[in-house]
């Protein structure tokens, strides 16, 4: 049966260019995939059709030559390789890495690590995890900052063999199965597979001789204590990381980090808004009404002296300026915001009652002027009905 025509067989003209038959054969070759096509005979071989078209089309010596003498440019006594061109080899896996790895990661578990003598070789060595510590404190610790003492359980590198894994005096070796790269190729029709090696591990090493202290890990698990530098301004939420303090790294591999990730216990008087922070104060009626001075408290330990004019309402907020948290790495701070609750008596005297009821009787209506107001609209809303 006679060979198709190569641009006919990727669907584009002679006169093409290298994108164009790039862009034709990764749509194609993709469609016909076997792993897309399970079975099927036709599109397995539509598939190997178009890379032999592919082969020849993308280099411009041989696209020269099909050119001028068609498929007898490959077909022995043209110095071309035998069997039509067909060029599933070594040459042809070498020049086709590029495209599988862009058009079928997806059925192969992603892109390779590189193949053959290019593929580094890897080290049994590996980075530790990291590890993550929660820790609360208070908003005086957040206020003014503190350095804490963490007690952390984590794996740490043994001493006995210095984190190599072996016994003294011997060390690890070469994995004799994928030589040093941590996988192993196995075929699979015309493609080759990349696993991981089953007798290393991946890690491309092997001990024959493991330490008895660590069992061949090169690391063992001992409670540690570090010291955290919490800075001044802290909030909510907010992550420390202490580089190189998580586990240790496998095989004398590098160590994790650890992450203090830090919460605020809620205050008994302050609540914070960002660098500011809110305080309630109840204060008198008489208070309320004649005007006077309070003393409240702020989060640098001192008090602090607040006026209130005469006829301050419940609701009313003084601000003491810089008297906030302060922000976190800069000289600035938020401030503090004294809320006022004018407080209703209670428990009232028989003595204090009469002077109330005195005072009522005495009170015109300047005196509530909202609560007067609101009556007479209402007197005059509904005083009419009923």
């Amino acid at each position: 049966m006679a060979k198709r025509d190569y641009y006919d067989v990727l669907g584009v003209q002679r006169t093409a260019s290298e994108q164009d038959l790039k862009s034709a054969f990764r749509k194609l070759a993709k469609d016909h995939h076997p792993d897309r096509n399970p079975g099927d005979t036709a599109a397995e071989q539509k598939f190997k059709e178009l890379n032999e078209a592919y082969e020849v089309l993308k280099d411009p010596q041989k696209r020269a030559a099909y050119d001028r003498f068609g498929h007898a440019a490959f077909d022995g006594g043209m110095g071309g390789r035998g069997g039509g061109g067909a060029g599933f080899g070594p040459d042809f896996a070498s020049s086709m890495s590029d495209i599988f790895d862009d058009l079928f990661g997806e059925f192969m578990g992603g892109r390779r690590g590189g193949g053959g003598g290019g593929q580094q070789r890897r080290s049994g060595r590996e980075r530790g995890a990291d590890l993550r510590y929660n820790m609360e404190i208070t908003l005086d610790d957040a206020f003014a900052g503190k350095t804490a003492q963490v007690r952390v359980p984590t794996s740490i590198v043994c001493e006995t063999c210095s984190g190599s894994g072996a016994k003294a005096g011997t060390k690890p070796v070469t994995c004799g199965t994928c030589g040093g790269a941590g996988k192993v190729r196995a075929s699979q029709g015309f493609f080759t597979i990349e696993r991981t090696c089953p007798t290393c591990q991946g890690r491309g090493e092997t001990i024959a001789d493991p330490c008895s202290a660590c069992n061949g890990t090169g690391r063992v698990v001992k409670e540690r204590t570090l010291s955290v530098n919490i800075p001044a301004g802290v909030e909510d939420g907010t992550r420390i990381r202490l580089s190189g303090e998580g586990e240790a790294g496998l095989r004398g591999g590098p160590a994790g980090d650890l992450y203090i990730f830090l919460s605020i216990k809620p205050h008994e008087f302050f609540q914070r808004d960002g660098a500011d922070v809110f305080c309630r104060v109840p204060i008198s009626m008489t208070t309320a009404a004649l005007g006077g001075h309070i003393e409240v408290p702020t989060l640098d330990g001192t008090m602090s002296r607040v006026k209130v004019p005469e006829g301050t309402e419940t609701g009313k907020q003084f601000r003491l300026k810089g008297k906030g948290m302060p922000v976190l790495r800069s000289n600035a701070a938020g401030d503090l915001y004294i809320q006022v609750d004018v407080e209703t008596p209670k428990n009232l005297s028989r003595k204090q009652r009469e002077l109330l009821e005195e005072f009522e009787k005495l009170s015109a209506k300047e005196t509530s002027p909202e609560s007067t107001g609101f009556f007479a609209r209402m007197k005059d809303l509904f005083g009419g009905e009923g």
